[in-house]
């Protein structure tokens, strides 16, 4: 009952917050990019908020249980995201103008169907990227409370969704914010308080606690023997992942000039830093005090279960709620940014017509279907790992918008033709992949990392695709302005 409690009072405050931002959110800019104005210090907590998600508060703990230190690779290419975020994309894209990716590619290449492919894959993306964020709400809820899964996730589709309706990017933001700094003392202190209360050396030696090929340094999908190409693969997806991931990239224009968009892309990098020590305490506690959880494969709950198994009684119950009201930040934080981005490419983009934009009601309606859409997939995907998920969704962003936005900012050459052949290419490639190792088995070796981790082969591809297509005249040349273009992207303006 604690727990809930804890969950409730969030979600009520959550709610309170979004629905602050309402009076911000009278037109398409305030909504989807909150029309420029928002304080460095807070758009960095926002941005932290937003992508410490599901992944990074149960995926990330879950895994290392699961799969040894290995796993703690995730959280070096999440915030090593950041590093080429702020190096190739934060300051040209804050220049561009453009609210989303979509928007870049016609600022870019003047196509409609590039945008409507953009827009296509931001879907699929975003989707990936919701479910586990709903699945994890449920499962949180579920642990704490006894309500049935489908309760947790239909909750958290309810309360993102009604918070981004009411107010928009600038609701967002503030609610993101807050949630950062929730997730942060509602993980790190109970991690600490856990440190000192289990005696883990201790007990790790009594239980005599089999550490060998769980302590190694590489991550091993599936036990393939290839944890070199693994770890590599799981580096590419996580760290250009972040470079293509439209939620990200939307986050940019909130800030005044491109010179602040920098500096905020360098405080997330330092915010995530703070944050990534955490799950690894939990992780790690968990092979010592809740192994069991690997044979039931219920991993992706070690964050929540540790507090009870570690201290008993009071106390461990209400650590056990505060857990499970940060980790239920996380989803709603990262679900708010996920649900503007989907809404973007569901109205702003895919339905476009003409060039006068979409008003705010089709907007809201947008993020209301998504989220119903994000809520139906999530309800039969109680078994799935979390990080399968999201990797899968920072794979295809790696494979498609990232050699996009990488090669339309830094070269003149790209064209319509290579834009698309790289996009299918990739979109293709990396969802393929993902499929394939869910039905086909490929069981072990290269065959199987390539296939359940495929960033190591599609991302090369896709820019090799893009490059070489735009390199072949007769399948269209650089657009005549494509010049003046990329110029603008690096021009610091008087007041970037």
């Amino acid at each position: 009952m604690t727990g809930l409690l804890a969950i409730l009072l969030l979600l009520a405050t959550s709610m309170a917050i979004g629905v602050y931002g309402v009076r911000a959110a009278r037109s398409t800019p305030d909504f989807l990019v909150a029309s420029h104005r928002v304080k460095p210090g807070w758009n960095a907590m926002a941005i932290a908020g937003e992508y410490v998600s599901a992944a990074s508060v149960l995926g990330l703990a879950g895994l290392m249980l699961k799969n040894g230190v290995g796993t703690l690779w995730y959280a070096v290419g999440f915030t090593a995201g950041y590093v080429a975020v702020a190096a190739l994309v934060a300051g040209p894209m804050r220049r561009s103008g453009a609210y989303t990716v979509p928007d870049f590619a016609d600022y870019r290449l003047a196509s409609q169907t590039i945008r409507k492919l953009c827009a296509v894959i931001v879907l699929v993306i975003m989707w990936l990227y919701l479910v586990p964020q709903f699945k994890g709400a449920g499962v949180v809820l579920h642990l704490v409370s006894g309500t049935p899964y489908w309760v947790g996730v239909v909750l958290a589709g309810l309360v993102v969704s009604v918070s981004i309706v009411t107010g928009g990017m600038r609701a967002a933001t503030y609610v993101q914010g807050f949630h950062y700094l929730v997730k942060l003392l509602f993980i790190a202190v109970p991690a600490v308080v856990l440190i000192f209360s289990s005696g883990a050396g201790a007990r790790a030696e009594a239980l005599h606690v089999d550490l060998g090929d769980w302590s190694r340094p590489l991550l091993d999908v599936g036990d393939s023997g290839h944890p070199l190409l693994a770890t590599w693969s799981v580096l590419l997806a996580t760290t250009l992942g972040a470079v293509g991931l439209p939620h990200v990239i939307m986050r940019f224009h909130t800030s005044s000039t491109a010179r602040v968009a920098r500096r905020v892309a360098v405080g997330v990098i330092v915010l995530l830093g703070v944050f990534y020590l955490f799950p690894a305490v939990y992780g790690l506690l968990g092979r010592v005090f809740t192994p069991d959880l690997v044979e039931s494969g219920d991993t992706d709950t070690v964050t929540v279960v540790l507090p009870g198994a570690i201290v008993p009684g009071t106390w461990g119950t209400l650590l056990t709620a505060v857990v499970a009201a940060g980790a239920f930040a996380a989803f709603l934080s990262t679900s708010s940014g996920l649900l503007l981005a989907l809404a973007g490419g569901l109205s702003h983009d895919l339905a476009r017509t003409g060039t006068s934009g979409l008003g705010l009601r089709r907007l809201r309606l947008a993020v209301a279907g998504g989220a119903l859409v994000a809520v139906l997939l999530s309800l039969p995907a109680a078994a799935v790992d979390i990080n399968v998920l999201v990797g899968w969704a920072f794979a295809v962003a790696a494979s498609t918008f990232c050699p996009l936005l990488v090669l339309g900012i830094w070269w003149r050459g790209l064209t319509t033709a290579g834009a698309a052949a790289g996009l299918a290419a990739g979109v293709l490639a990396s969802t393929g992949a993902a499929l394939a190792s869910v039905f086909v088995s490929p069981g072990h070796g290269v065959v199987a990392v390539l296939l359940a981790q495929p960033a190591a082969w599609t991302v090369p591809f896709s820019f090799a695709v893009m490059y070489t297509v735009s390199r072949i005249p007769r399948f269209g040349t650089p657009p005549p302005w494509a010049e003046r273009a990329v110029l603008r992207l690096h021009t610091p303006l008087r007041s970037s």
